[in-house]
């Protein structure tokens, strides 16, 4: 959540952010109407217990009349705190209620507009040229039917729509890219975690997953408990209700787990393949930094995030989302587009986002700098998404025969295998 300090002092700058987002600007008018009823409430409740605390040390001291009417007067006191109070308490709950309502301030350089206006800032590799080369690409499906990797058909019979199997070399192929990455992510100084798949509604409240993701969460009604759409939840509520000293950050984890998303309101797309499903496993960097350091961080990210695509020789765009396609916690996001040969476009592989002091302040996390304590920052970035990572790599790195070219940061997690070659059916 946002500093109630900074909605008083410049809410057109919130009004703003929520403009942009495409949400509603008149929540920041109820918030401000609200904040207001809290903070006098607590006024009226501090100056009647007082009063109270000073009558009821008159009360002793005296006797007859005037002691009957301060007794008096104190049961009336009485009655007023005790509404003082649950009037105090009413508008902290509506504060907070819509507090949580509100998203990140969206940051000044990110373009402003829908899913179709972000700006393209970077693009790396090269796009083959199929045609040239005098054969028609295959798409990941049926290369993942040729080489015995992949299949969708049993999964539909075992679990449904948007479930699937990785078989053989494709089962292969996953943990290759898992322990690849793993190995890009401990180089960088990040620690490995498993984190779990099951969260309480705290930590996905906390990370702002129960807003307007909330129609995409899994949830387990009997235990009140939340399935993850990534490890972010996890890595994020990690250090809940904790105060970290300084000196210890940055803090940068690499989460794995597996990943479980509805995907309501993506009917009648991707429906075919791998590439938007229920379930999938993932890396995912995560890092606690200074507030003044999260802008730097996310550029470390994304460079993280660059290098591993690159590693696997992949023709990528970088793109800075618009303002009302950012989730609810980020104040800003980059994608990272993978060129997709049989879609014919750019399709995101990864993405990172820069929270600020959002899930800090919901998830009650700070930090302590000699005797100063405050929110600090926190960012998130895929590093592997592993669907969509390998229809990127079957895609791009297939061969006339349907065979596929290895990267050669996949070899040695492999088995040397330089080529996935089709198998007899």
């Amino acid at each position: 959540m946002i500093d109630l300090r900074l909605l008083r002092e410049d809410p057109d700058r919130v009004r703003a952010s929520q403009r942009a987002r495409g949400e509603d600007v008149a929540l920041v008018d109820s918030l401000l109407s609200a904040d207001e009823r809290r903070r006098s409430s607590g006024v009226r409740f501090d100056e009647l217990r007082a009063e109270q605390k000073a009558l009821g040390k008159l009360i002793p001291k005296a006797s007859g009349d005037e002691k009957a009417e301060l007794l008096k007067k104190a049961g009336q006191l009485a009655a007023d705190v005790k509404a003082a109070d649950a009037e105090r308490d009413a508008a902290a709950a509506e504060t907070q209620q819509l507090l949580e309502k509100l998203g990140n301030l969206v940051h000044p350089d990110v373009p402003v507009g829908g899913e179709e206006d972000f700006v393209t800032l970077e693009t790396h590799g090269t796009i083959r040229d199929f045609a040239a080369e005098g054969f028609e690409p295959r798409d990941h499906l049926e290369l993942g039917h040729l080489l015995g990797a992949i299949d969708v058909e049993r999964g539909a019979k075992v679990s449904g729509s948007r479930f699937y199997f990785l078989t053989g070399v494709g089962a292969l192929l996953e943990l290759a890219l898992v322990n690849a990455a793993m190995a890009q992510a401990t180089a960088a100084g990040f620690t490995p975690m498993l984190t779990p798949a099951l969260v309480r509604p705290q930590s996905m409240a906390g990370t702002g997953f129960l807003g307007q993701a909330s129609q995409d969460v899994y949830h387990l009604q009997d235990d009140d408990l939340y399935l993850v759409g990534t490890s972010e939840v996890a890595l994020a509520a990690y250090h809940m209700d904790e105060i970290l000293d300084a000196d210890r950050l940055p803090l940068r984890y690499a989460g794995f787990s597996p990943c479980f998303r509805r995907e309501a309101g993506s009917h009648g797309k991707d429906t075919r393949g791998i590439f938007r499903v229920h379930q999938f496993d993932k890396v995912e960097m995560f890092s606690y930094v200074a507030p003044e350091d999260s802008q730097a961080e996310h550029q470390r990210l994304l460079e993280w995030e660059k290098q591993w695509l690159t590693s696997l020789e992949l023709p990528f765009r970088v793109i800075d989302v618009a303002s009302a396609d950012l989730g609810s916690s980020a104040a800003r996001k980059f994608d990272c587009e993978a060129w997709i040969p049989t879609q014919g476009k750019y399709r995101e592989l990864t993405s990172t986002s820069d929270c600020t002091e959002f899930q800090s302040r919901r998830l009650s996390i700070r930090v302590r700098e000699g005797k100063q304590v405050r929110p600090l920052a926190t960012l998130n970035g895929t590093l592997c998404a592993v669907p969509r990572t390998i229809v990127a790599i079957l895609e791009n790195h297939q061969q006339p025969d349907g065979s596929v070219r290895v990267p050669e940061v996949l070899r040695p997690y492999l088995g040397g295998r330089e080529v996935l070659e089709p198998v007899a059916t």
